[in-house]
């Protein structure tokens, strides 16, 4: 595909990759209420950076930046792998909603807006 041309305006943001960075912000915001009454170990620091990967992967999803929606794509294939320490179920409820978000992210519209936001910042 051919980038937009310098100075033409950003492709509107599809709704789904708003509703997807909205749901990481708010799935981020929650982890990390719930983490941080229990911040004791060292493991407890890990969980709250892993909730804060996935608030800053959909603030910057948002303002369409494409390292954002691999940042996302990452955070759910981690939970991916450790969800099969839990059970195959989880795992694979998991390993679900990691195609979708991935359809989602990689859509042609969805392709169309984190291209075109970073070609026109690049112009100015």
């Amino acid at each position: 595909m051919i980038p937009p041309a310098p100075g033409t305006v950003p492709s509107k943001r599809p709704i789904t990759v708003t509703v997807l960075a909205v749901l990481f912000i708010l799935t981020g915001i929650g982890g990390l209420a719930t983490h941080l009454t229990d911040f004791k170990t060292r493991e407890d620091f890990l969980v709250a950076l892993v909730r804060l990967l996935a608030i800053v992967a959909g603030a910057f999803m948002l303002r369409g930046h494409n390292w954002a929606r691999w940042l996302a794509i990452a955070w759910i294939a981690f939970h991916v792998a450790i969800s099969f320490l839990n059970s195959i179920q989880q795992a694979a409820v998991h390993a679900l909603i990691l195609i979708l978000f991935a359809i989602v992210l990689f859509r042609p519209p969805a392709n169309a807006y984190f291209r075109s936001v970073r070609f026109h910042a690049a112009s100015h």
